[in-house]
C-alpha cells in the first residue's frame, strides 16, 4: 500500500471556516483507496473505496456533528 499525507493551508473545512490541514491518501493499486482530510479546526472528512467498487463517504464537523455519512453498499429494506 503506498500512502501520501500533504499539508494545506487556506482551504474551506465543513464548518464553514477558512483553515489549514492535512490529507492522507493510501493506495493499494487494486482498488482499494483511502483518503482522510482533517482540518485545524478538527473537522473531518473520509471517503474510502474498497475492492468491490463500493464507497463511504463521511463528513464530520469539529463539534462532533455528522454531515454525511453514506455508503453505497447501505441498501434500504
Amino acid at each position: 500500500m503506498t500512502g501520501t499525507i500533504t499539508h494545506f493551508t487556506g482551504e474551506r473545512a465543513p464548518c464553514g471556516r477558512l483553515v489549514d490541514g492535512d490529507r492522507s491518501r493510501d493506495d493499494d493499486l487494486e482498488g482499494l483507496r483511502f483518503d482522510d482530510t482533517t482540518f485545524a479546526c478538527g473537522c473531518r472528512r473520509t471517503q474510502h473505496e474498497f475492492h468491490d467498487g463500493s464507497m463511504r463517504m463521511r463528513t464530520v464537523r469539529h463539534d462532533g456533528r455528522v454531515l454525511m455519512d453514506e455508503h453505497s453498499g447501505d441498501h434500504e429494506a
